[in-house]
């Protein structure tokens, strides 16, 4: 930061205790410049962006490769000061003041602030992650340019959390596992045991209810365990690195040799994962709930089931500030004295009687005499040589992604 600039800063309005934001919610921010003495601004603007990335290196031999990709969400732009060189007086599209004029390119000494607004786009987005070897983030930037001199910039991240949707069909389906095992060397006789659960989506801090049927017609005393854990998986260049990290694990009590016994245990999931995220390209946040039996001196039977993990329909008390109504909150105001203020009785409606209806008499139909015309000779247009192949356009260009962020 330079002598002149002494500070440059971003701040927003939180529209819940967490902190969060969601499709469609207004961001309110404002900009906060320092100024130790006079000078003149070339541009300020302030950016929201949210994007995908990963990146991590590989040894092949005695090479290091480094595999990366990106994918972009949205990208969005408003200026304060942008030097203008057109013939209008001012540059088009800057932000106003609270007076309605364009900002002034020239600052005073002391601490000036610049408010914005930011729409989140409506669409669902994937969930703000960071992870070993990628991200999804959603940021606030703000650059302070002046001539012949070094940029002033600061860069701040929201947290982003897509609405809860459980119209899914795929969500709400209960989901069903079997599986035998015949036991060997150690153990004999065999054993098996089936697995239900409610549905594959559930919300953070909610409980996965999982009934086990066991049959256990082995030699030994079988306990059944229970484990959650995630999946991150980063993708580029054709490429995969998985990362994988057991989250809670649980045991049930023994099941004794030659019998049979139905087993409910319920698991509450952490409430501060991270939401599944599974519409994204170029990284995917996955949990899977496996249920397995403890076989001594043997591979273990056991049935994998995946998780959906959702966010948290927002409470009451966490909804944010309802949306301005842009300008019509003193027009649209039911509530208000001297709109609707007393109760509206219709009047009556006099009894509608319909005049009698006398259809007219149909007059005979006589169709006139029908003589086809000549038929005229057909010539068959001459077809046009087909393009050369070279004019085929088959594939749109692809984007350049040769600049990295």
């Amino acid at each position: 930061m330079s002598q002149t600039i002494k500070r440059i800063s971003i701040s927003y309005d939180a529209l819940n205790p967490s902190n969060t934001f969601t499709s469609g919610d207004l961001l309110h921010g404002r900009v906060t410049v320092e100024v130790a003495k006079g000078t003149k601004i070339d541009s300020l603007l302030i950016k929201f962006k949210g994007k995908a990335f990963v990146r991590w290196t590989e040894r092949h031999g005695k090479t290091t490769v480094t595999y990366w990709d990106k994918e972009k969400y949205f990208t969005s732009e408003q200026y304060f000061i942008r030097e203008h060189k057109g013939n209008d007086d001012v540059a088009p599209g800057l932000l106003k003041n609270e007076a309605g004029q364009p900002y002034c390119d020239v600052v005073a000494p002391g601490t000036h602030v610049y408010p914005f607004t930011f729409q989140i786009p409506q669409q669902t987005l994937p969930a703000s992650f960071n992870g070993t070897w990628g991200y999804v983030g959603y940021f606030l930037e703000t650059k302070l340019s002046r001539s012949m001199r070094i940029s002033s910039k600061d860069k701040v991240e929201i947290r982003y959390i897509p609405k809860p949707d459980m119209t899914d069909p795929a969500l709400m389906t209960p989901q069903y596992g079997t599986k035998d095992k015949k036991m060997k060397l150690f153990t004999s006789g065999s054993v098996s045991f089936t697995i239900h659960t409610e549905r594959m989506g559930y919300s953070l801090g909610e409980g996965i209810k999982v009934v086990a049927d066991v049959q256990n017609s082995s030699s030994r005393a079988l306990r059944p365990k229970y484990c959650l854990y995630s999946k991150h998986s980063f993708f580029a260049r054709g490429r995969r690195r998985l990362n994988t990290h057991e989250i809670l694990k649980e045991e049930g009590e023994p099941i004794a040799p030659s019998t049979h016994q139905t087993i409910t245990k319920i698991l509450t999931i952490p409430p501060s994962l991270t939401m599944s995220i599974l519409i994204c390209r170029i990284l995917k946040v996955e949990y899977k709930l496996k249920v397995y039996l403890d076989v001594p001196y043997a591979s273990d039977p056991e049935i994998k089931f995946p998780v959906v993990i959702l966010p948290l329909a927002p409470s009451k008390g966490e909804l944010g500030p309802p949306a301005p109504s842009f300008g019509f909150g003193d027009y649209w105001n039911p509530g208000q004295a001297g709109w609707n203020s007393a109760p509206y009785s219709a009047p009556p409606a006099a009894p509608f009687m319909p005049p009698p209806y006398t259809a007219p008499p149909a007059a005979p139909f006589s169709a006139p005499p029908y003589t086809a015309p000549p038929a005229a000779p057909y010539t068959a247009p001459s077809a046009a040589p087909p393009p050369a192949y070279e004019s085929y356009a088959l594939y749109p260009p692809l984007p350049n992604y040769s600049e990295k962020p």
